[in-house]
């Protein structure tokens, strides 16, 4: 929440700081009965409550009537007001911020005491460690969205409004639609089951980078899990106040982190989880103390883990020995065009000649060639195929669908690193294209065909000539020229850098492609 310009600790009640609940819906028209937490998460009463004083805090009034409480570790002091319907709810002078509870301080039981519990017959009367009480951090209304999950990458960010609960070091985001929420702040009860469950232990929070999100105060939160989490608020001061709570309790669960854990987290006993080497076996066979290592010899140990990657990594054979032995075989898709003509020893790549003669063998009548979509799955078997086996055979049954085939000869082009047009040759089409004289204007695109470079010259002849008479059977298929040149132009014709009139370059692009089609014989005279 922001300050109000001119608010100071002694102004009148009309002037009080605003309540937190923009943190909540906008449908909420009442409070919640347990104070924005789930059913049954507190066990005693809250920080909020006047019938005690929280943990690590001390209470007292000062000369203007004013209730202060004091936390005894960061001796931060936080008023205590009411709103218009004498709920109560905790002020910070020093960054403007309001709760609805005061911040939970932790007050971790000493390791002394479980210690003389185990080793003495005198009984501790601190409580055990296991009893600890759940309390609400934190909880409201956050937008988010999961990019990461367990190391693998999503390729769409969806992001939704989220009730989100931080609680006992645990971030839960409920799967809540928008008109369930504000119920299920009255009823906490009825919260859909969680979404997402975020553990804090080992995890890290940042704000997020423009190249991650276009949106403004976006958190990026990294669990040990490998997955990745962006959280957003349209208010900064609110998400300011979620990445301090966010960031306290991770702070708090890594220094309850046990020594073998924080060596787990951040990853130094390679030998423990990976076992390389014999070293481990015959340290654990001779009966030495697990992990009980000095400084020197886990520098030693460590040595001996590199010496091991570093010999294996020698041993790796040679990229060129694996494609002599066969193991590898160069892609065709992604390779640049000159280069696979001459590994083929072919003017143009195979595959499109495969591609050519078995769309006219199943006929050039069907409606739709190169404009219907075959089945993108199937596709990419088919590319798979192409890449990772010497014989194709496009008569296979799982290629029975033209489309499929039509489609896959689509990317083909729209992979090669450099488009059959290239970009070299780019703006001296478009220039030609925009010349108003018509027979200038073909010469000109004509001449600047003759100049490609010969695979790119020949794979053109062989294509534009296979379109032509597909669209000689555009009574039966529908595809006339301008529907061919809508299809190919953005795929054959492009420029290197995206440039801000894309639209109208596109519109110039299918233009060179329809030019090419209807001068085709010209062009591209038969031998």
């Amino acid at each position: 929440m922001e300050m109000q310009p001119g608010l100071t600790l002694g102004s009148p009640r009309d002037q009080r700081p605003p309540t937190p609940e923009t943190d909540y819906p906008e449908s909420l028209t009442s409070y919640p009965e347990e104070d924005y937490s789930p059913a049954g998460s507190l066990s005693e009463p809250g920080p909020a409550s006047p019938l005690a004083t929280p943990t690590g805090w001390s209470c007292h009034v000062d000369p203007d009537g004013q209730t202060l409480y004091t936390n005894h570790f960061t001796l931060e002091q936080w008023v205590k007001l009411e709103d218009e319907r004498g709920k109560p709810y905790f002020y910070n002078p020093n960054d403007a911020s309001v709760q609805w509870e005061l911040p939970q301080v932790p007050v971790p039981a000493p390791r002394s005491i479980r210690k003389s519990g185990q080793d003495s017959e005198t009984p501790a009367q601190a409580s055990p460690p296991e009893e600890k009480i759940k309390t609400l951090d934190k909880a409201g209304v956050l937008h988010r969205t999961k990019t990461v999950d367990k190391g693998k990458r999503l390729r769409k960010k969806h992001w939704s409004a989220s009730w989100t609960v931080l609680e006992g070091g645990v971030l839960t985001f409920f799967k809540d639609s928008k008109t369930s929420t504000a119920g299920g702040l009255r009823q906490p009860s009825k919260l859909s089951i969680p979404e997402y469950t975020v553990e804090l232990k080992g995890a890290s929070l940042a704000w997020a980078p423009k190249d991650k999100s276009s949106k403004k105060n976006v958190l990026e939160l990294q669990s040990r899990d490998g997955s990745e989490y962006l959280i957003q608020h349209d208010s900064e001061a609110i998400i300011s106040t979620w990445h301090k709570a966010i960031a306290q309790g991770i702070q708090e669960l890594s220094t309850d982190l046990p020594p073998e854990e924080e060596n787990e987290s951040g990853s130094v006993d390679f030998g423990s989880s990976e076992r390389l080497g014999s070293w481990r076996a015959d340290e654990a066979r001779s009966g030495a103390a697990a992990h009980a290592l000095s400084a020197g010899g886990l520098e030693s140990d460590l040595s001996k883990v590199r010496q091991k990657l570093l010999k294996f990594l020698l041993r790796r054979p040679t990229l060129q020995s694996l494609r002599e032995k066969g193991y590898i075989k160069d892609q065709v898709f992604g390779c640049a065009l000159a280069a696979l003509c001459e590994r083929e020893r072919s003017p143009v790549p195979r595959f499109v000649q495969q591609c050519i003669r078995a769309v006219e063998a199943r006929g050039l009548d069907i409606d739709g060639l190169y404009r219907i979509s075959g089945n993108l799955a199937t596709i990419q078997k088919l590319r798979y195929k192409v890449d990772h086996e010497e014989r194709l055979d496009l008569d296979d049954g799982r290629w029975e669908d033209v489309h499929v085939i039509t489609g896959a000869l689509k990317l083909f082009f729209r992979e090669l690193p450099e488009p059959l047009f290239p970009f070299s040759h780019f703006r001296q089409f478009i220039a030609a294209i925009k010349l108003q004289d018509q027979a200038q204007r073909s010469r000109l695109v004509r001449d600047l065909v003759r100049t490609l470079p010969s695979p790119n010259h020949d794979t053109l002849r062989l294509l534009f000539q296979h379109l032509c008479r597909v669209i000689e059977h555009g009574e039966q298929n529908r595809m006339s020229v301008q529907s061919v040149a809508i299809v190919f132009g953005p795929t054959l014709l492009r420029p290197e850098t995206e440039e801000t009139s894309m639209p109208m370059s596109m519109v110039f692009q299918n233009q060179v492609v329809e030019l090419i089609l209807q001068q085709c014989s010209d062009i591209f005279p038969p031998h």
